[in-house]
């Protein structure tokens, strides 16, 4: 597959709704950063954000900066944005990053609530930096979180129960998997309650966000995450994400 430049990957993100108008829509990004300032900690994908966040415009104002919502409060319903220069922006950053791990030979976790749609991403990238000298970290087995297990996949740990691999927020497999390394990681690539849980407790960790997921953007801006990169993080074809994949490894001197 051809490199795009950054141009065309921002036409591509738009065209296949990774960004730009996406198909989440306002009212349901607004009830979730309701929520999360309301405390539940199910929308705090993993991260401890204590009272700081108790205001739901606050959140918004992140969002807006962060992801590029739509910054009207008065907003409340029909379609919602991502900003696509920001998601470039944010792949940039996290190409920095995986550049670092590369030079250092780093040990990467990678983990994803997504395997639907984001397996692919993840797998792509722990297979490059395995090339480049990485120890991608192999996770125990026999790991038990939330009445499933903890598993993995092309070297992408995902939680599977009844035989199904799980779209899941939660941020208990990624706990399960620390608390059994006996090294842990240098960096985790991640999403979801991985990515969060896995940087509150102080491992580097980038992670993928769509607009309905505040929590890791605050993570950003608080610091405890390194980077997240916004996009729709389940759209219509995984295939579609390919080009960002692409264009995230060369930028880290991965291919």
């Amino acid at each position: 597959m051809p490199i795009p430049s950054r141009a065309a990957l921002v036409e591509h993100l738009v065209r296949t709704r990774i960004a730009g108008d996406v198909a989440t829509p306002r009212d349901n990004n607004l009830s979730h950063y309701r929520k999360l300032a309301n405390g539940d900690r199910h929308y705090w994908l993993g991260l401890e954000l204590g009272d700081r966040w108790a205001d739901e415009q606050d959140v918004l104002a992140v969002m807006a900066e962060r992801c590029g919502v739509n910054d009207d409060p008065a907003h409340r319903a029909g379609q919602d944005t991502i900003d696509p220069e920001l998601t470039v922006d944010a792949l940039d950053r996290m190409a920095a990053r995986l550049r670092k791990a590369a030079a250092g030979k780093q040990r990467v976790l990678f983990a994803t609530g997504h395997p639907g749609a984001l397996l692919d991403v993840h797998s792509r990238t722990a297979a490059a930096l395995r090339s480049a000298g990485c120890d991608i970290v192999r996770i125990p087995g026999g790991l038990i979180a939330d009445e499933g297990y903890v598993v993995q996949f092309a070297d992408v740990a995902v939680f599977e129960r009844g035989a199904t691999l799980w779209h899941t927020h939660s941020p208990e497999p990624m706990n399960a998997i620390l608390d059994h390394l006996h090294v842990q990681p240098d960096l985790v690539v991640a999403d979801h309650g991985w990515a969060g849980r896995a940087g509150q407790r102080g491992i580097d960790s980038v992670g993928f966000a769509d607009c309905n997921d505040p929590a890791l953007f605050i993570g950003e801006a608080e610091g405890t995450m390194q980077v997240t990169i916004p996009l729709d993080d389940h759209v219509v074809d995984p295939r579609f994400y390919e080009p960002m994949t692409e264009y995230l490894l060369d930028a880290a001197g991965l291919l």
